[in-house]
């Protein structure tokens, strides 16, 4: 996951400054000095990192810091507002024409995922916002580039205007009246990309501009190449002005230096950004979370709203009322697993949650690949035996065994997973846990959240 680097180099930084009771000008110093090399590390920005030291350094030694209770925590509180500040400070909203439609201009390099970003955009603001775009296929050079553009609309059920080899600006003219005779309130415009920066591009994408004007235009980057992706971002931004960026295959770099120094550099805020290969795998870019979740401090409302997208909320009433008669089959479990499955990858979530990097599930036997296992082992059994897993005895184990690709071990090990977690409802709902624990699950004796927090969890 992105940042994963920096966040441990931090994590050290201030875990010594936790050490200490008062701190000197000598100890914000030398925190800094390691901050510093982190975020140079991380492929920021020289400059920006430059600039962003200076001032942390200018607040963190301030005498209400060092004379504080806690000065430790005072500094990570000023790196926290200063990372925000530098990613923006608040989430650019994407700007919604007074007058349908409104036209999204996407530009960019090829191979940053223009295309797919295009449509994963599209999806958002459909399912999210309930508006019907339209997808307009505008790159002729490209091989495939219409097909692929088809191929991702059919899979989002949206359409898509094409005219094959015809004119650009032609193009996307054309779709802009197609959009208006078919009630298509937003149209994206998928721009052709070349593998570097040139004249002959440039002039093609300010054509289209001048003969559309469209109301926002995004370029998308790709967060893998650092600085390039900021160098890419300012040769845009000069020949367009562009309105915001999309930073693509955030989930694939490790160090994140692109998304601390885009803004920075370019003045232009991330609207979005991409953290997975499917379709869904797009959000809305939020600075306060991302430096939140960069100082290890978790981003537990992306969390929440991962799960209220993808729990459905009647169910989740269903489930918790099993939980409570200690009525919990394989069968919900099952049903639970897959939810989970929609909310992305485990290392995703465990980096959603304070205090937990995704490295820590590393060995924790609680993998995509388990889960893929605990599913085939469940659909391998009778609707009887996920209601009845009581009545698994050995002939039925290698059956489903065998029916799911795994071993006797791994079906004996996922039953006694249930059983576990079957004894622990079974304490939830009569209240048979420690005083203490009672204490902190509440007076009820319930799941925390239950009813309003993480929706349809069973743990």
């Amino acid at each position: 996951m992105a940042f994963e680097g920096l966040t441990e180099k931090l994590s050290a930084a201030f875990k010594k400054l936790r050490g200490k009771g008062r701190l000197s000008e000598a100890d914000v110093k030398e925190a800094m000095r390691e901050i510093r090399l982190a975020l140079l590390e991380a492929d920021v920005s020289y400059k920006v990192v430059k600039q962003f030291i200076a001032q942390v350094t200018e607040k963190a030694v301030g005498a209400d810091v060092l004379e504080a209770l806690s000065p430790a925590q005072m500094i990570i509180k000023i790196v926290n507002q200063e990372l925000t500040d530098l990613m923006g400070g608040t989430s650019a909203k994407l700007e919604i024409a007074s007058k349908p439609p409104t036209i999204v201009m996407m530009v960019g390099l090829q191979g940053a995922g223009k295309t797919t970003n295009c449509a994963k955009l599209a999806g958002l603001m459909k399912k999210q916002n309930g508006k019907r775009p339209l997808l307009a296929a505008c790159d002729i050079y490209r091989p495939a580039a219409i097909k692929q553009l088809e191929v991702v609309g059919q899979q989002l059920d949206l359409p898509v205007f094409q005219m094959g080899q015809a004119n650009p600006v032609d193009i996307a003219k054309a779709a802009i009246a197609h959009a208006k005779e078919h009630g298509n309130d937003m149209v994206f415009l998928d721009t052709a990309g070349r593998l570097h920066v040139d004249e002959e591009l440039m002039d093609e994408l300010r054509a289209i501009k001048a003969a559309v004007e469209p109301t926002e235009i995004l370029l998308v980057v790709d967060a893998m190449i650092g600085q390039d992706a900021v160098n890419a971002a300012k040769a845009f931004d000069d020949a367009l002005d562009i309105d915001g960026v999309v930073l693509t295959k955030l989930d694939g770099d490790a160090r994140g230096g692109a998304a601390l120094s885009i803004k920075a550099v370019t003045g232009k805020p991330i609207k979005f950004v991409g953290v997975g290969e499917k379709l869904d795998q797009i959000e809305v870019f939020h600075p306060d979370r991302m430096a939140s979740r960069i100082l290890g401090m978790g981003d537990m409302l992306s969390l929440i709203e991962k799960a209220e997208q993808n729990f459905d909320r009647q169910k989740a009433l269903e489930m918790q009322e099993k939980l409570r008669k200690n009525k919990f089959t394989l069968t919900d479990f099952y049903e639970q697993m897959a939810q989970i499955k929609n909310m992305g990858s485990l290392s995703d979530l465990a980096g959603m949650l304070p205090g937990v990097k995704a490295s820590d599930l590393e060995g924790a036997n609680m993998d995509d690949g388990m889960l893929k296992q605990m599913e085939a082992i469940i659909l391998s059994m009778t609707p009887y035996e996920r209601e009845n897993p009581g009545c698994l005895n050995s002939n039925r184990k290698k059956r489903i065994a065998a029916g799911s690709g795994t071993q006797v071990v791994d079906v004996n090990r996922l039953l006694k997973q249930f059983e576990m977690l079957q004894t622990i409802t079974k304490q939830f709902s009569g209240g048979k846990l420690p005083r203490n624990m009672r204490k902190l699950m509440g007076k009820k004796g319930g799941f925390p959240g239950m009813g309003g927090g993480m929706p349809g969890l069973p743990f």
